[in-house]
């Protein structure tokens, strides 16, 4: 039986402490009551999906032309453009389809997770598995997973304002008088589904689930993946409806231009139409949707989860990267290295120590009458809520915090072990550790009937709530000398990358005390120093923050010698950079924050309050701030940090819902990884749009120009269409799988206010846009030169325009290189694309039936050189005049 319960036990009920359901009887319940879920609006069906992709305005006009030309008797086109739509559509559906289905995955991970008792062992699971009768565990941060009366209650706390609208947390305890409940009594003993637990921690038996919730119909628990838009989104919506504008201007001047000349009206008609259709790069939103759906995917198997899409392009953008140091940069093993006790400081090793520091076992001696040294080793243990189980010789299983789970190791080392102190001693009260009070307390009655107060926490306040301490002599004053001695000694452990707590604790004269004194007057009993080691990996993602132009700065609660340790053995801190501490910053106004922030690489003994500062000031200074949180007072800053970053596997509800990203793994590491998926998802979008936009202003040049210099028209309505759908569907797919370039972080981070078109991305559009054009519709006249008539001339222009294209796709690759410097063959989605598209033309220019649908006419070796010539003119051109090269 834990300490919990056997507290529970004797002071507040009678009958058997609540162990919780076994995994047989939670599954019997799951199929009786079904999942812990609320009723959820419904999805978009799979057919809404596929007619959605006929609902676009040029589609429709397309559409309206088909009718008009079959009317006409034009049945073969008719049938043939119909064809491309439903084709288009097809592609449209399956990307879309599968889009919606990895954002669909991707809540599923994002959904909340509840800690019960199953089995006897506290265990996260999943919220909708949640039954009736599950003992749930809840701890501050935590979003409660159903209704649930408690059975167990330390100073909880619960924002309520879900259910009631009410801002101010509600206090909650255990009810005593059993089932004889009034209406309010219930409530104070009661907690609910979708409120949050602000303080306290608790244990509750689950008496409903999902509908059946005061929640009821309110479908706020899932959190939700934000389906916004991002702003590179809504730009090229914006941007879409200038082309269109422009385009329809364009192909009414092309169409009047024709008719004038005395072409018939309805092919000129038809031509603008599909000449429109071919310009508009109306693939291009779900395109972009395609790229952010794919890096999602990507950041996810580099464990970290994206909650928000707008994160995504900001990813890109950031310029200091924020991290929690315990967990985070480092690895969240924490083990006792040294104890000071007695003014002497032993080394902790194996299972007995230097200096005689373990002694035989001890089960009921007054804490007064022992060693200091196993005083301290008691404390921890005592003020203490994690779970050790030791698997092997030494090899522990934590659960719970690490620091508190390296203090019950080291206490069970020594014979105090779990099952040894609750024979001693029931807990009464807790006082939680808060990131205020920077302490925790809790007051233990032995099995005399004696009271005492054990408190741990940092040693400079524990020191300052101290009157007396333990010495070889015995209780005596704390002097000035003896307060500046231990503080020595902590600056000496913390010096060696240990992390140190004080220890100290005080006899309660009964159980008549006031809450707000317990922690004065303490005995001090000595410091304990253990060390979380750097995470190997941290150190490379430091520097490859660095070389990115990106500064890592450390954030932690732990002493400022420690944190400086640490930073330097991560090389965080550089030449010239200020380690500030809460206190510093306590004594500072905003404007002073700001002057200095920048030179900032350590912030130590900090709180959430002055996190969220922190990332005022270096906002104001113009950065994209990146700040990672996992408790519930984290949360502001979280939220307001262009990039929250909550923890996985720590993190509090709370955080995650305030965040945008998730790191899975609790890693630093992580989020370098995100942001290198972050400019490599913004670097393919911009490819993206530089191929579609360069061809669709290709297409536009040649039949524009060819119509203004009074030349046949270069392409039938039905090529234009087949190009569009060659040029525009895999190839542009595929680029999203294009790998990032590695100088990808080697570059600084771009602002977050660079146009999409910055660095001379339009010159380079608009310069081989034209090129594209010129290219066409040189091959038209140079083929109608030689006397193969205009068929061949339109076949060739109509080859030339879909090889010229997938040609430009491996020019997209790189902005600062041409295509003779590029890898070629580093993307075989995108190789793979080009060939199935280069089949398809061929088939349409040597299958009979094809010609026939599509008029075109086999190319002799003579046009096939003009076409092969002119078409790589243009790379070469390119590569000597490159606007966008930086």
């Amino acid at each position: 039986m834990s300490m919990h319960d056997a507290m529970l036990k004797k002071n507040l009920y009678e009958n058997e402490p609540h162990s919780g359901l076994s995994d047989k009887e939670a599954g019997k319940k799951l199929r009786e009551h079904g999942p812990n879920t609320l009723a959820e609006s419904k999805r978009i069906s799979m057919f809404r999906i596929f007619f959605q992709q006929f609902s676009d305005f040029m589609v429709l006009i397309l559409l309206a032309s088909t009718a008009i030309s079959a009317l006409m008797g034009e049945m073969t086109e008719a049938v043939t453009i119909i064809a491309i739509v439903v084709l288009n559509a097809i592609l449209g559906f399956v990307q879309e389809y599968r889009t919606e289905k990895t954002m669909e995955a991707l809540k599923g991970l994002a959904a909340p997770t509840a800690k019960v008792v199953r089995n006897g062992k506290a265990v996260s699971i999943p919220a909708e598995q949640i039954v009736p009768g599950d003992l749930i565990i809840l701890e501050t941060g935590d979003r409660v997973p159903a209704d649930a009366s408690l059975v167990e209650s330390n100073s909880l706390q619960v924002d309520e304002s879900l259910l009631t609208g009410e801002s101010v947390p509600v206090e909650k305890s255990v009810s005593r008088a059993g089932n004889k409940l009034h209406d309010s009594s219930r409530k104070a003993s009661s907690v609910y589904m979708g409120t949050v637990v602000t303080g306290g921690r608790a244990k509750a038996v689950v008496h409903a689930t999902g509908m059946n919730t005061e929640m009821g119909s309110i479908a706020g628990l899932i959190q939700n993946i934000e389906e916004e838009e991002t702003p590179l989104q809504k730009k090229l919506k914006h941007l879409g409806k200038l082309i269109v504008a422009g385009c329809l201007i364009i192909c009414a001047i092309v169409a009047i231009t024709g008719v004038l000349r005395g072409e018939d009206l309805f092919n000129m008609l038809l031509a603008g139409i599909s000449l429109a259709v071919a310009a508009v790069p109306e693939g291009l939103p779900a395109i972009v949707t395609i790229a952010l759906a794919l890096g999602v995917q990507r950041m996810l198997k580099r464990n970290a989860l994206i909650r928000k899409l707008p994160a995504v392009e900001t990813l890109g953008c950031a310029s200091i990267i924020c991290s929690d140091k315990t967990g985070t940069l480092t690895e969240n093993r924490m083990t006792v290295r040294k104890i000071y006790a007695g003014g002497k400081i032993y080394e902790i090793k194996g299972s007995n120590g230097k200096d005689g520091v373990f002694f035989d076992s001890f089960a009921s001696i007054n804490p007064l009458k022992q060693s200091i040294l196993r005083l301290n080793l008691e404390i921890g243990a005592l003020c203490n809520n994690a779970e050790a189980e030791q698997k092997q010789k030494d090899i522990w299983e934590i659960a719970g915090d690490p620091t508190e789970g390296a203090l019950l190791v080291v206490a069970a080392k020594a014979g105090l072990t779990r099952e040894v102190l609750d024979d001693s001693w029931f807990r009464i009260k807790e006082l939680p550790f808060d990131s205020d009070r920077k302490c925790m307390s809790v007051v233990c009655d032995d099995h005399r009937g004696e009271t005492y107060i054990f408190t741990k926490g940092a040693p400079d306040i524990i020191i300052n709530k101290c009157a007396k301490a333990y010495t070889a002599k015995g209780i005596v004053d704390l002097t000035p000398e003896m307060k500046a001695e231990i503080m020595r000694t902590n600056n000496q452990l913390a010096g060696e990358a240990l992390r140190v707590l004080g220890m100290a604790c005080k006899k309660l004269g009964s159980r008549n005390y006031k809450t707000r004194e317990l922690e004065s007057e303490l005995v001090f009993a000595g410091l304990t120093g253990m060390i979380d080691p750097p995470r190997k990996e941290a150190l490379d993602a430091v520097r490859k923050c660095k070389m990115a132009g990106i500064k890592p700065v450390m954030i932690t609660g732990d002493h400022k010698l420690t944190a400086t340790a640490i930073a330097k053995e991560l090389e965080i801190l550089s030449k010239g950079d200020r380690v500030l501490t809460g206190a510093e910053m306590d004594e500072m106004d905003e404007k002073k924050l700001e002057r200095i922030a920048e030179n900032v690489g350590v912030y130590a003994r900090v709180s959430p309050k002055h996190k969220l500062m922190i990332v005022r000031a270096l906002k104001k200074l113009g950065h994209v701030v990146a700040m990672t949180g996992d408790g519930v007072n984290d949360a502001p800053a979280v939220k307001e940090a262009d990039i929250g970053v909550s923890m996985g596997l720590t993190g509090t509800d709370v955080t995650k819902e305030a965040s945008s990203m998730i790191l899975m793994d609790d890693n630093f590491a992580t989020i370098v990884a995100a942001v290198e998926e972050g400019r490599v998802i913004y670097n393919n979008i911009r490819k993206f749009i530089r191929y579609m936009l360069a061809c669709n202003i290709g297409e536009v040049l040649t039949m524009f120009l060819g119509m203004l210099a009074g030349l046949p028209i270069p392409l039938l309505p039905i090529q234009i269409l087949w190009v569009n759908l060659v040029t525009d569907g895999l190839p542009a797919v595929a680029l999203g799988f294009d790998p990032p370039g590695k100088d990808i972080m080697l570059q600084p981070p771009r602002s977050s206010k660079e146009n999409i078109f910055s660095n001379g991305l339009l010159s380079l559009i608009l310069f081989r846009g034209t090129l594209i054009g010129l290219t066409t519709l040189a091959v038209f006249v140079s083929i109608l030169y030689i006397g193969n008539g205009v068929e061949s001339a339109r076949t060739g222009a109509f080859a030339t325009l879909v090889i010229i294209q997938l040609i430009h796709v491996f020019e997209c690759k790189s902005e600062r290189k041409s295509i003779f410097e590029i890898p070629i063959f580093n993307n075989m989605y995108l190789i793979w694309a080009v060939l199935c598209s280069l089949v398809m033309i061929l088939g349409v220019l040597y299958i009979p039936s094809l010609q026939i649908i599509f008029n075109t006419v086999p190319l002799s070796l003579t046009e096939w050189m003009i076409i092969g010539g002119l078409s790589f003119l243009g790379p070469v051109t390119a590569s000597f005049f490159r606007p966008g090269k930086r």
